[in-house]
């Protein structure tokens, strides 16, 4: 299926594609609009983190990643915790929320938003941007995968560290 979104893709909107790809539609095509051509978008595109459609931009209702796990019914105890993560990180930039140090799905929200930001510097296109993001979101995926967001198996010692340890 094609799907269209805003173009200058960023987070939430590089996140998304990326759960559609994995999980919901493996053959996507993405279609990228300007933010004032939302009305010439393709008829035949499914609109993502479009204004007033059904899977429209973070608002009062989530982010539209949670929006598509909702809609598609994705139970994956995984892709619910990353979900977390990018509320967390939208909540950030849009309400100033700051995580505290033990907010750990808030620490990795703020981490992932950073690295979104550097990606817009690093790619010129939309579609370079996804493919390239996807990496980060295919480990995070893995990490909460081992894990069931209990602790971090990829350490050595299996476990959070103790003050003055290793972070």
């Amino acid at each position: 299926m094609k799907w269209v979104t805003t173009a200058n893709v960023h987070f939430d909107r590089v996140a998304s594609p990326w759960l559609i790809k994995r999980f919901i539609d493996p053959q996507a095509e993405f279609v990228f609009v300007p933010r004032d051509q939302v009305n010439t978008r393709p008829a035949d595109a499914i609109p993502l983190a479009i204004p007033g459609t059904e899977l429209g931009p973070h608002d009062e209702n989530g982010t539209t990643f949670t929006k598509l796990v909702k809609k598609y019914k994705i139970t994956d105890p995984a892709i619910l915790h990353m979900a977390q993560v990018v509320e967390k990180g939208v909540k950030f930039v849009l309400e100033g929320y700051r995580p505290a140090i033990t907010d750990r799905d808030g620490q990795i929200g703020v981490g992932f938003l950073a690295f979104s930001d550097g990606m817009v510097l690093h790619k010129s296109t939309d579609q370079e941007r996804l493919d390239a993001s996807y990496i980060a979101y295919d480990a995070l995926y893995a990490l909460f995968k081992a894990n069931k967001g209990l602790v971090l198996a990829a350490r050595n010692d299996g476990g959070a560290s103790e003050p003055g340890g290793r972070a």
